[in-house]
């Protein structure tokens, strides 16, 4: 029977009006932010602009409160990006190749922490972290971070080893390799790519996570919640709006390239079959 191919000619005229307006519904306010980056007029803001002027993104480069903040969300995001990447490939790899009681439901609670509204999650972490007298401070973030991170590492692998062929690791067993070289020339060449995926989306999650942090921070201060605290300030809020077009380009990136590489190794896999 032959396949049909869809293309975009072919879409109804309403269905192109309505995803053109969830585009604009979901990306209006983005655009705001960037327009008012360009404001010379830093109390009030009126449209049209009285001018542009780019000298905001000067000033928020001199700032080192922002920069301070800046790096701890990298490191923080690079930390609970590894942490993840380790524990989520493990948890995929246990629950994939095991058989036993109870693995339906083990499952679930490793994806519960990235449904649970953000809140829950923080007011339990901070709960947990008071109850054994652990002081706040950076690796509490990044215990916190890790959390929600692990979740999407875990979807990723787990997604990819049910579309692995089983045969393949118990070839590589049967003709004598071991265990660590089975994963080294087999398994990890085949779940390559959703490592890196899960791993970027992991780290952009990490990188602008407020609500979390908030209650695992401490006296810390990242970049999400330095922008926060600087709502306060209305002499500020153009710097405050350079600072979130950054945390927007620096999310934005590695969630566009691991949806592209979901989409070629997806492509890939359909030809091969």
């Amino acid at each position: 029977m032959p396949s049909r191919s869809y293309s975009g000619q072919n879409s109804p005229l309403g269905l192109k009006v309505a995803a053109f307006a969830a585009l604009i519904f979901l990306h209006f306010p983005i655009l705001i932010i960037f327009l008012y980056t360009l404001t010379p007029d830093e109390t009030t803001y009126t449209f049209p602009l009285p001018g542009i002027t780019f000298k905001w993104f000067g000033i928020a480069a001199q700032r080192v409160d922002l920069w301070r903040a800046a790096t701890l969300s990298f490191q923080v995001a690079t930390i609970a990006t590894i942490v993840a990447l380790i524990l989520g490939t493990l948890a995929a790899a246990a629950v994939y190749r095991s058989q036993f009681f109870g693995r339906e439901a083990i499952s679930f609670l490793l994806v519960l922490p990235i449904a649970l509204p953000g809140i829950v999650t923080g007011i339990a972490l901070r709960t947990a972290i008071g109850g054994f007298d652990i002081p706040f401070s950076f690796w509490t973030i990044v215990i916190g971070h890790a959390t929600f991170c692990v979740v999407v590492v875990y979807n990723n692998v787990l997604a990819r080893f049910r579309r692995m062929q089983g045969s393949l690791v118990e070839a590589s067993m049967d003709l004598g390799a071991n265990s660590f070289q089975t994963f080294r020339y087999v398994v990890f060449p085949n779940i390559a790519t959703a490592l890196l995926a899960g791993g970027m989306l992991a780290f952009a999650l990490s990188f602008d996570e407020v609500i979390v942090t908030t209650f695992t921070a401490g006296q810390q201060t990242t970049l999400p919640i330095w922008i926060f605290s600087q709502l306060s300030r209305p002499r500020d809020r153009p710097v405050t709006n350079v600072a979130a077009m950054f945390v927007m380009l620096i999310t934005f990136l590695p969630i566009f390239f691991a949806q592209r590489l979901s989409a070629s190794s997806s492509d890939t896999e359909g030809e091969t079959k």
